[in-house]
């Protein structure tokens, strides 16, 4: 594998926790956009896409290797609890 290879790989990894931290903060404004009127978009997102990357790392270390179904879980359960924890401070 190259340089560019390894690149794209690490790419794809963190793929998933970018997308679903912007979708999942995107519909969490959209939901209760009067709880977390306070609260930009921006700061939802980054602390859901750094939350969710956590536990894939987690979970590419545990499992040995990425893609198992219960990261994919564990990354929405953190997703919602971080959305629940930041929604609080607000």
């Amino acid at each position: 594998m190259g340089p560019i290879d390894g690149l794209i790989h690490l790419i794809n990894f963190f793929v998933p926790a970018l997308g679903f931290g912007a979708i999942a903060a995107g519909l969490a404004k959209l939901v209760w956009f009067r709880d977390l009127k306070p609260v930009p978009w921006w700061r939802l997102a980054r602390a859901v896409m750094l939350a969710s990357a956590a536990v894939l790392v987690i979970g590419a270390a545990v499992a040995g290797r990425d893609g198992r179904m219960s990261t994919y879980a564990a990354m929405v359960v953190v997703g919602a609890a971080t959305l629940m924890w930041a929604g609080r401070r607000a």
